[in-house]
């Protein structure tokens, strides 16, 4: 019980707003403090774990990942694909907010990075929308869902996260990830035709859209294209690792920008920075959370959580849907990094038990993520739009537009559960 609620005093630290890396580590050193039976030993082998972290090769894939979706957020590519997605589909209704659907999922293919997407979409595609008359609860609603699809297209930071802490092969989480994703895009899609369809008004044809030229067009969408198909191909053949693929993908991100002639100093030394900064943060958080699994594990806390599983309960559907439940409920407050590292590991030896497929259950906690990313008040990538969008939109027009896609990632999620063949389709 000591452990239980040392779990209990973490996730409120976080909830008051304590830096996460911080909160981890404090909460351990102080918990090893005050039980004597624990003491600093506990911390022993502390070090060894900092170093496997370290040398951990998958892991070198999140600062390279993340470095190509800035390259990428600076260049000029993501309003290209958006103007000649739109000149395509110009004379659908609704074809504006579907083109944003897909210039989404391309950007989440490409970059990986929700808040980079939101941002770019609510900066690009918003006044587009807003301009074209379009409802201001579609128009948020489909720019927060599209922006938010890089949490479970490959390639995904939080794959690779949950493919570490899971034990997983990340490769097989990108190849179990595809058929979701493009399931969860085409319920997107089929939403908006629907109902512009039955409601005109909040998705009327925009009038003087501009009309740009088949070669332009394919130079605005084929290159991108080629890049997701070259780093995402090379991990499902085999290739290269996901590491390796990370690294082609920084030097293809880095072409596509001198392609688009934006290439210059200053994008380079924003990525560089901003991928330390990240990348930093995301490490500082592995550490602080491995310190707080060492005391956790000590005081007996994944057995007591294994036994109420296993023995108390026994039953693998309600150990899914509990351990669904409070991922969801969680992600309203703390990051999807802290679920991962905190959550994540305590329900990894009740799935190993129930002899559950990790890939699949990585799947469903990637996807459980991605809506929690959307769910009002606390959803992020509500908070990415609005700061984005500034007054052109009320915050009670974002609620509102959000729902039908929430209520379409709780519907790919119970495909995923009940099919599971779209998660090995691939395998």
């Amino acid at each position: 019980m000591i452990a239980l609620f040392m779990f209990g005093v973490v996730l409120a630290l976080l909830l008051v707003g304590i830096p996460v890396a911080f909160v981890f580590g404090s909460v351990a050193i102080a918990f090893a403090f005050i039980i004597p039976e624990l003491g600093f030993d506990v911390f022993s082998i502390l070090p060894f774990r900092i170093y496997g972290i370290m040398s951990n090769t998958t892991l070198m894939a999140v600062p390279l990942f993340i470095a190509m979706g800035l390259v990428l957020e600076k260049s000029l590519m993501a309003e290209k694909l958006l103007i000649a997605m739109s000149s395509m589909f110009r004379s659908v209704r609704g074809g504006l907010a579907v083109s944003v659907v897909l210039v989404g999922a391309m950007l989440a293919a490409s970059t990986g990075i929700v808040s980079a997407s939101v941002v770019m979409m609510s900066v690009i595609a918003l006044p587009l929308m807003l301009k074209a008359g379009y409802d201001k609860g579609l128009a948020s609603g489909t720019i927060a869902a599209s922006g938010t699809l890089g949490q479970i297209i490959p390639p995904s930071i939080i794959l690779i996260i949950l493919g570490d802490v899971m034990s997983v092969s990340v490769g097989e989480l990108f190849m179990g990830a595809v058929l979701p994703g493009l399931v969860l895009v085409a319920l997107y899609i089929i939403y908006i035709l629907i109902l512009s369809y039955f409601k005109p008004e909040v998705a009327p044809i925009p009038l003087g859209t501009k009309n740009i030229s088949l070669k332009e067009a394919i130079f605005a969408i084929v290159p991108p294209l080629l890049l997701i198909i070259f780093v995402l191909g090379s991990i499902f053949i085999g290739v290269a690792s996901p590491t390796e693929s990370a690294a082609f993908g920084v030097v293809g991100a880095i072409l596509l920008s001198l392609l688009n002639k934006s290439l210059n100093f200053d994008m380079l030394k924003y990525a560089t920075l901003e991928s330390v900064k990240l990348t930093g943060m995301i490490f500082m958080i592995l550490i602080g959370a491995t310190a707080f699994s060492l005391v956790f594990n000590e005081l007996g806390g994944s057995d007591l959580i294994l036994e109420f599983f296993s023995e108390d309960i026994g039953d693998v559907w309600v150990f899914i849907a509990v351990a669904m439940v409070s991922i969801f409920i969680l992600g309203f407050f703390i990051d999807f990094i802290e679920i991962s590292f905190i959550v994540v590991p305590i329900l990894v030896p009740v799935m190993n038990a129930f002899g559950i497929d990790p890939v699949w259950f990585g799947i469903l906690i990637a996807l459980n993520l991605q809506a929690s990313f959307l769910t009002p008040p606390f959803g992020l990538s509500l908070f990415f739009l609005k700061g984005a969008a500034g007054d052109s939109i009320k915050t009670m027009d974002m609620y509102r537009g959000i729902i039908p896609f929430i209520l379409l990632q709780f519907l790919a999620l119970c495909l995923v559960i009940m099919f599971p063949n779209l998660v090995f389709a691939f395998l």
